[in-house]
């Protein structure tokens, strides 16, 4: 869909160029846009939806809601969302989530009005006071019409659709699309699609999907230019991956043949054309969208991940949530295509840790141009950033909230004794919420302190004390390429300390697997990196969700058992538990990668010796770069620098292990450049591929983890005069995180009293700044 948005090849190359530019010329906070980085979260196509025959007027008095006519400024939702389809089309599980994402987002922090939101959907949500209309073709399009027709002139419209994705035929195509940046003939003379409930037809070869093509045509009819479409559903094939569910039904009905559009949506298309003729509308949709702004969740050839998170205790859209939560968290200023590089930015590392690897890059289409400078939405939120909002309070003083804008990973740690800041519209804090309980996305908790008269429904929330569990595990899936030695390898990883067997559906950090040529082939088909090198076939090694190797973890040898890779693997199962425990620790699992919520800290990677200030988009392979660190409080803080590899693995590079604590410490407004000239270490790239450079600043000093750095360095016999990174195995590397973390913890108890049963960590005193390499040959 977003395909047909973006498929005029001219436009999307500029598109791409200006990316380019903007991660250039913005700053160090923002690294480069890589295909493999969008992965994690996302689905569709662009610009292919379309509509079907019927008198407006006489379907908006079925539906029996009266639509109050529109004024300018006015803001109008349309929320689509699709989980239950027919017997021959999969059903979807995240679909009615991705509604009440967007729904709260809108709401309470765009400032739309619950009434100016209109709901179609298979089952009634918590957000929704009615039976929602069912999402068949004709009430998708009557909700478009009669909804967000209403718009006049100055006013904003949001159209989000969540549900499966296909491609039919379109008897004027588009002649070339773009996949993976490149033009591609268009010799199937295709049209994405959105599949209502009622897609089926009595003829296999005729369906009722609405096309792109027609999403177009009703978007050009809108008289207001202030328009943004979410498409989360993709085009790539359905079925499942790695744990994943994607949200696309094939577009093949009978061998080779598509299926075609009905007569009545190729009607519709005529009456909405009004003064064009094809070879009009084609030259327009060769220009790209029709107004506004569209996003879409996956590229042509890739799979937009229906995926299970926090143990299956909820579903979603991959993109949806990522998207939801970076609106939140964004700050009011900026731009949407500032806000689309950073979160294509984010996907990749985010992925990683929540349970959907799959890799997808999103779509981005501005008309004008102009549009990419304007806030999303069209919009200057009107609450301050947050986390989560409140729902209800009731008279009993049990507050309910809505955990929207929380990682995944970060709800694993805010279970029960988390504490919540309670923030006004100018972004002070005016209460303290205890968190008592939560499922999913939906928490409860009560005032401990404050007054309970300062909350109501959609006040916001700022997660203020983190609790991270005392008894954090790896969680490992097996897949079944193991074959008959699935029962050998679970027993072997029982044995393992902090390592827990779980199934895929329920979450898994990571699988074990063996690269079997039938795993080979759906690894390929999730590569959007051309030409990326593959380990050796019928060798084991750990695979992400959604079946992507981490290359370094096989053997070079074929046939190796599950019981000789577990035991060969035992030091980067504690590697990948350091991982997932830095990223509770430092709060770098949310969202605003290279942002941080406490303090303002600016950080690059640089060449050597350059006089540049931002991080470059790539880097060659041997390279030496320095990293630079700008305080910009006016206080002093205590660093440290971090670098994460592709694989997972951990190297502190700052300070050293025979620094002094005050070496540490960066003075207000002052600039640190490392390592420098002296140093015995030379930061030097190599390989290639991605390297996370993460930077830890506090206003309390970081001693336990330097001290066990000492340790480590003296057993070792190190020489004292050295100044170089340690090279950590995978017990040290867990050992400095858990050093780390009782850094955070004592420095948090020194100045509040928080429950024992877990490892409390300040969000304001210890903030994350990280950003991503790209090392090329």
């Amino acid at each position: 869909m977003l395909l047909d948005v973006l498929e005029p090849c001219l436009w999307t190359k500029r598109l791409l160029q200006n990316q380019s530019i903007f991660l250039q010329e913005n700053g160090s906070i923002m690294s480069p846009i890589k295909r493999r980085h969008f992965l994690q979260a996302a689905g569709a196509t662009l610009a292919s939806l379309g509509l079907s025959q019927w008198d407006i007027r006489q379907r908006a008095e079925q539906y029996g809601r009266v639509l109050a006519q529109g004024t300018p400024g006015r803001k109008l939702a349309l929320l689509v969302g699709v989980n239950a389809y027919p017997d021959k089309i999969p059903n979807l599980k995240g679909c009615l989530t991705d509604v009440e994402l967007q729904w709260e987002l809108l709401v309470h922090r765009f400032g739309f009005n619950p009434k100016d939101i209109l709901v179609v959907a298979d089952q009634r949500l918590a957000v929704t006071d009615s039976e929602p209309l069912k999402p068949t073709r004709d009430n998708i399009l009557t909700a478009f019409t009669t909804h967000l027709g209403q718009a006049k002139s100055g006013d904003v419209v949001v159209f989000h659709y969540s549900g499966h994705g296909s491609r039919i035929i379109d008897p004027y195509p588009i002649p070339e699309l773009i996949i993976n940046g490149e033009k591609m003939p268009n010799t199937d003379r295709l049209n994405g699609t959105m599949v209502p409930t009622d897609r089926l037809t009595s003829d296999p070869a005729i369906v009722q999907d609405i096309m792109g093509k027609t999403l177009f045509l009703l978007t050009r009819s809108l008289k207001t230019e202030l328009v943004t479409a979410v498409l989360d559903s993709c085009h790539s094939g359905g079925g499942t991956r790695g744990g994943l569910t994607f949200r696309a039904v094939p577009s093949r009905v009978d061998g080779d043949r598509y299926a075609k559009p009905s007569p009545a949506e190729l009607e519709l298309q005529h009456r909405l054309m009004k003064d064009l003729d094809e070879t009009k509308l084609l030259a327009l949709r060769k220009q790209g969208i029709a107004k506004g702004v569209a996003i879409g969740s996956a590229q042509f050839d890739q799979y937009a991940a229906d995926a299970a998170f926090d143990n299956e205790t909820f579903h979603a859209g991959a993109f949806t949530y990522l998207l939801t939560r970076y609106l939140w968290q964004s700050d009011t200023k900026e731009s949407i295509k500032s806000a689309f590089v950073n979160l294509a930015r984010s996907t990749k590392d985010l992925a990683a840790n929540t349970k959907y690897p799959v890799e997808q890059f999103p779509l981005f289409a501005a008309n004008p141009v102009s549009n990419e400078e304007k806030r999303a939405y069209f919009l200057t939120p009107n609450q301050p950033w947050a986390e989560a909002v409140v729902r209800t309070v009731k008279p009993d003083g049990q507050v309910e909230y809505w955990l929207g804008g929380t990682s995944s990973l970060s709800l694993a740690a805010s279970s029960k004794g988390g504490l919540w800041a309670v923030i006004d519209a100018n972004g002070n804090e005016i209460a303290e919420l205890e968190q008592t309980s939560r499922t999913g996305l939906t928490a409860t908790g009560k005032v401990r302190s404050g007054q309970l008269s300062n909350l109501q429904r959609g006040t916001v929330l700022r997660e203020k004390i983190r609790g991270v569990p005392t008894d954090l595990k790896l969680r490992v899936s097996l897949d079944a390429s193991l074959g008959n030695q699935l029962e050998a390898a679970k027993a072997a990883l029982q044995k393992l300390e902090r390592v827990q067997v779980v199934s895929v559906e329920q979450g898994a950090d990571c699988i074990l697997g063996r690269l079997t040529p039938a795993v080979l082939q759906q690894v390929k088909r999730g590569q959007t990196q051309r030409g990326a090198v593959l380990p050796n076939v019928e060798t084991v090694g750990l695979f992400l969700t959604g079946l992507r190797p981490i290359a370094p973890t096989f053997s070079d040898q074929p046939g190796e058992t599950a019981q000789a890779a577990i035991d060969r693997l035992a030091g980067r199962f504690k590697s990948l538990l350091a991982g997932k425990l830095l990223k509770l620790v430092t709060g770098s699992d949310v969202v605003l990668v290279g942002q941080s919520s406490a303090y303002k800290v600016d950080i690059a990677v640089v060449p050597k010796g350059s006089r540049i200030a931002t991080t470059p988009k790539t880097f060659k392979e041997g390279t030496t770069v320095q990293v630079q660190i700008r305080n910009q409080e006016k206080r002093n803080l205590y660093v440290a620098v971090i670098g994460i590899g592709e694989s997972g693995k951990l190297t502190p590079l700052y300070p050293y292990w025979n620094s002094a604590e005050s070496e540490a410490l960066l003075g207000a407004g002052q600039t640190l450049l490392t390592p420098v000239q002296g140093d015995s270490y030379i930061f030097t790239l190599e390989g290639t591929g991605s390297l996370e450079v993460l930077v830890l600043a506090s206003e309390k000093p970081i001693r336990d983890a330097l001290k066990g750095l000492q340790t480590i360095a003296a057993g070792r016999g190190a020489e004292a005069g050295s100044r170089a990174p340690l090279a950590l195995s995978g017990e040290e590397e867990l050992g400095f995180v858990e050093a780390l973390m009782g850094d955070g913890d004592r420095n948090t108890r020194s100045d509040i009293t928080v429950s024992r049963d877990m490892n409390a960590i300040n969000r304001r005193q210890l903030a994350a700044i990280s950003t991503i390499l790209e090392v090329v040959k």
